[in-house]
């Protein structure tokens, strides 16, 4: 993506940047190095910066990352129907739903088939209930969820409607099961994985995840930090 040189001006009266985020970011990192790039060229002393829907460290792709006044809009682009592809593994189960913490069970796969995976796949199209994984930001009590997780604590967590507009399997081979969804604010992928491996009598966790748009933005117009960088630097 070619990028538009920006003044400081133009970034504190506000602007959607369109970045690629790289794995084992944290969206949070990512914010906070845009955020400085912006200081640091422009000698801005103070710039809010926020993104639109966090992104996990183990994923990658589609981050909206808001500067100046356009922070206001943040609420408007997190309501926005999202677009992701990834991989499903079949036959372990990990406390996270995914590959931050260890297979901690293995279940036997030998009962699946092409044709049971795309059926499962149906049960999971339209309004659904889903739990969000324990490894996750939400807050309970004035704590994160991962923290009661980290320190081995049990904790109530409630099941959430969202919606699945599309689920789509797109390469299935042995047991590592390609998709594409397209799902409401809300939709946890890893919970996601976690349930598709229920579903099928087995277990499954998330084993990669990338997110490729957020309502009209897609990742194919986004840009790497490392651009962004540079782009800024030769203004």
């Amino acid at each position: 993506m070619e990028i538009i040189a920006l003044t400081g001006e133009e970034y504190l009266a506000g602007q959607t940047l369109l970045i690629d985020k790289p794995l084992n970011w944290s969206s949070f990192q990512v914010v906070n190095k845009l955020r400085w790039l912006i200081r640091q060229e422009h000698k801005i002393k103070k710039i809010k910066v926020g993104h639109a829907g966090t992104l996990d460290p183990l994923a990658t792709g589609l981050l909206l990352i808001c500067t100046g006044k356009s922070t206001k809009t943040i609420s408007d682009l997190q309501g926005q129907v999202k677009e992701y592809t990834g991989t499903i593994t079949l036959g372990g189960t990990t406390p996270s739903y995914d590959l931050e913490t260890e297979i901690n069970e293995t279940f036997d796969t030998s009962h699946i088939t092409a044709d049971l995976i795309q059926a499962v796949t149906k049960q999971f199209v339209g309004v659904i209930e889903q739990y969000p994984p324990v490894f996750s930001a939400l807050k309970k009590d004035g704590k994160r969820l991962y923290e009661y997780a980290r320190a081995g604590e049990e904790v109530e967590i409630k099941p959430r409607k969202i919606e699945i507009v599309e689920f789509e399997i797109t390469n299935i081979q042995q047991h590592n099961i390609d998709f594409r969804v397209v799902c409401s604010k809300g939709t946890y992928i890893r919970s996601l994985a976690h349930d598709f491996g229920k579903a099928l009598n087995s277990g499954a966790h998330l084993s990669k995840l990338r997110r490729t748009k957020i309502g009209n933005y897609n990742v194919d117009n986004a840009t790497t930090i490392e651009n962004f960088e540079e782009n800024l630097k030769n203004v």
